[in-house]
Order: C-alpha cells, then sequence, then structure tokens
C-alpha cells in the first residue's frame, strides 16, 4: 500500500475529522489534510493524528476542488510514489478494507482512473435530510459518468486532466470525471462500502441551501460541457428551469387573464412525482416507502435548484462569480 496516498478536506469538522483520519491511519500511509479556515482546532487534531496539513491562504476564494488540489501537489511532494489516491471529505470515514478494494480493481482494469463504492449516511433516522442523503448515495453498481467527494483515483489520470477545476464550487468532481473519460479513461463504481458520511443535517433551511448549491452546479456544468456530445447536467438544467421556473410561471403569470384556469398547471407535479416515485419503486427496486418520499422531495428541490440556476447565470452575467454555498456549520461538541 505503498503507493498510496490520502488527501482529507475540512473546515470545522471536530469529532467527524478525527473519525476520518483515524480510519485511514496506522497503515504507513502517506496522509494530507487540508483545511480551509477552521477555528475549532482541527489543524492542532490532524497534526497530533500524523496527518501532514496544509492550510489553505482564504485571501483567495475557497473551494472543495482547489482544497483537493493543493492537497494532492503537497501529496506527490511527500512521496512521488504515489500511484492511487484516495479523495475523502473531512466528514467521512473509510470504511475497513475499502482502500485495498479500490487498489485491487484498480489493478485489475489499467484503462479504469476512478473508482468509488458505496457511501452511507452514519445516522440516517436522525432527520428526513440525512435519511435522503443516503438514498442519494444508493447508486447504481457498474460503469458509471462521475463519482462524489469520496473516491480513489489514478494519480496519472488526474494529472493527465490537469486537476480540479478550482473555480468551480460544486460538483467539481462530475465536472472532472468529464474531462478524465474524454481522455479515455473510465469511472467505475464497485459494490463495496467505501465511505460512512455524517451529514448532520436537521433544518428546512440546510436542506434548501444544499439543494440551491446542487441547482448552481447544474447550471455551471450545462454552462462549461453542455455543447460538447458529453451535454453534461443539460437534462438536469432543463429540468430545473421547467418545473422551477417556467411552469410555476406560467400558473400563476396568467391566472388573472385566464380566470385561474391557469393554476390548473401545478397538477403536472402530480405527474412528476408519479414518475419519479415509479422510476424509483419500479426500476431501482427501492421500497415503496423510500421511493415516494425520495420522489416527494425531489419535487420540492426544483424551487431552490432554480434559486441556484438563478444565481449561476446572474454571477456569470453580471462578472461576479458565486462563492461557496455552504449549508452545515461547525460541528457539536461531541457530535
Amino acid at each position: 500500500m505503498c503507493e498510496v496516498g490520502v488527501i482529507a478536506i475540512g473546515r470545522n469538522e471536530g469529532e467527524r475529522l478525527r473519525r476520518c483520519l483515524e480510519s485511514v491511519g496506522g497503515r504507513g500511509l502517506a496522509v494530507v489534510y487540508v483545511d480551509s479556515g477552521s477555528s475549532d482546532g482541527s489543524v492542532e487534531l490532524a497534526l497530533s493524528l500524523g496527518a501532514e496539513v496544509v492550510e489553505l491562504d482564504l485571501s483567495r476564494p475557497f473551494t472543495a476542488a482547489r482544497a483537493r488540489n493543493e492537497g494532492f501537489g503537497r501529496l506527490l511532494e511527500i512521496d512521488p510514489r504515489v500511484r492511487f489516491v484516495q479523495f475523502v471529505d473531512g466528514d467521512c470515514e473509510v470504511a475497513p478494507g475499502w482502500l485495498d478494494c479500490a487498489v485491487e480493481a484498480l489493478e485489475a482494469a489499467p484503462d479504469v482512473a476512478v473508482v468509488c463504492g458505496r457511501r452511507r449516511e452514519r445516522h440516517p433516522d436522525r432527520s428526513v435530510y440525512n435519511r435522503l442523503a443516503d438514498m442519494e448515495w444508493d447508486t447504481p453498481v457498474g460503469e458509471a459518468r462521475a463519482c462524489g467527494g469520496d473516491a480513489m483515483m489514478r494519480a496519472e489520470a488526474v494529472r493527465q486532466a490537469g486537476g480540479y477545476d478550482p473555480a468551480v464550487i460544486a460538483a467539481e468532481d462530475d465536472e472532472l470525471c468529464v474531462r478524465i473519460r474524454a481522455a479515455g479513461w473510465r469511472v467505475l463504481r464497485l459494490d463495496a462500502e467505501m465511505t460512512l458520511h455524517d451529514m448532520g443535517m436537521t433544518r428546512f433551511s440546510q436542506w434548501w441551501r444544499r439543494s440551491t448549491r446542487t441547482g448552481h452546479a447544474y447550471a455551471e456544468g450545462a454552462a462549461m460541457h453542455g455543447g460538447s456530445p458529453e451535454r453534461h447536467f443539460v437534462r438536469q438544467a432543463r429540468s430545473v428551469a421547467l418545473w422551477g421556473l417556467l411552469l410555476p410561471l406560467l400558473a400563476l403569470g396568467l391566472a388573472w387573464p385566464t380566470r385561474g384556469m391557469s393554476l390548473a398547471l401545478l397538477s403536472c407535479y402530480g405527474f412528476l412525482y408519479w414518475r419519479t416515485r415509479r422510476y424509483y419503486s419500479a426500476t431501482r427496486g427501492w421500497p415503496a416507502a423510500h421511493a415516494r418520499t425520495n420522489a416527494a422531495w425531489i419535487v420540492l428541490a426544483k424551487f431552490p435548484q432554480a434559486v441556484g440556476l438563478i444565481r449561476y447565470w446572474y454571477g456569470r452575467l453580471s462578472g461576479r462569480r458565486s462563492r461557496l454555498i455552504e449549508y452545515r456549520g461547525p460541528v457539536p461538541a461531541g457530535g
């Protein structure tokens, strides 16, 4: 495993960071923690656990993409022999056996650049938002278009692609995977436990901001790669524009001249709910209760995602790029 390195990124993760770093410690691996201005002692904690620490210069806008790039650069300085890099968010812990499983998969398929597995929520029953995240992580195994923030990547492929785009504020992993696959590499999702994630989301306002960030990611991804055969995030951005903007504007804007008849358009959300629920229950085989819950929140998410869409295009047209959209504060003591 001497050819494997780990890069963790975070800000004010508290005990989540301890669990993260301890899950990859004791194996003789080079571990780099990239901190983005924590005030909870995260830097001191990481140093005490034997990690190399990179503290970002906060005079420049912070993004997770920038943090991963700086961690990657520092990792290769520490150990140029590293061939495989496990990227992990500081609120996740790596599952036992995952690193060996990922290396084995990469060794067996020289054209695979990225492998990821199953990310699960630590406390899915503490809030509906945690449960939604746990369902969100449940994606099909096999060849994939992209990975999430937790993944093992071939260092050669990351270098060849030029690393992450530091200006992308959300879904930076998807954007990198677009370029990696364009270079001829593959992305593979394994049927294996990878990480345990601690969402810690308890408020609707947090869910709203996270969904706004998703809409921003769809708009930015479509603007960057939507014109290529990849059509990256084009379908998602169009769906948000239709359901989150066009349909409600038509229904409400025409209510007066149509004497309220245009409000019948709002019944289309029932169709969207039915179609989404059917996909998860019939196609994906989810339990009926999970399919119903997920479908309802997917429909509702169109509205904050539309806010993210507007936010991206306003920033682009005004020449002021959006800053990071954060949805969660520091972890409570003992959390």
